[in-house]
């Protein structure tokens, strides 16, 4: 199982540290916040991280904006802010694209391409949850799940639906 975090913004919560055990890659799409996230990330499992437009300073300086990471037969994509994708991924081969930025978590297929975005697993943004995403790869195929670690204030208990 691959963990994926992003927009951490230098707090690693414990619900997320839970959610990733047992992963046995964790990729962060950026917005890490302090090289802290990442040591704490790295006790869990590897980690595959690149750098977010609030992630500056020394720390932040070796960190690539893009990473293409092979798990299964399968490439994989990861950058930040998904408008900064300038490629075809598609025509790249690659089966999934990752990335942060937004806050907004969120699982979609276009062109036979996953695109995967975990949230914030740092601090709150609007009503938007607080999550992580776990992508399982199996016999070539990747299947990707949002997991919530805070439910949207604007949500009730019973309500499960977008």
């Amino acid at each position: 199982m691959l963990g994926v975090i992003s927009d951490t913004h230098g707090i690693l919560r414990r619900e997320a540290v839970a959610v990733l055990a047992g992963s046995e890659l964790i990729i962060h799409a950026g917005d890490i916040g302090s090289p802290e996230v990442l040591k704490q990330l790295r006790e869990i499992a590897p980690v595959i991280a690149v750098r977010g437009n609030m992630d500056r300073g020394g720390w932040a300086a070796g960190l690539p904006r893009t990473e293409v990471v092979e798990v299964g037969g399968l490439f994989l994509y990861i950058l930040h802010n998904l408008i900064d994708l300038d490629l075809d991924p598609a025509a790249g081969a690659f089966r999934a694209v990752i990335s942060g930025h937004s806050h907004r978590p969120g699982v979609e297929e276009r062109d036979g391409v996953l695109f995967v975005n975990p949230g914030s697993a740092g601090p709150r943004r609007f009503t938007l949850p607080v999550a992580v995403a776990r992508i399982r790869v199996c016999e070539g195929r990747l299947d990707a799940q949002i997991v919530e670690l805070y439910e949207r204030p604007d949500r009730s208990p019973g309500d499960r639906h977008g």
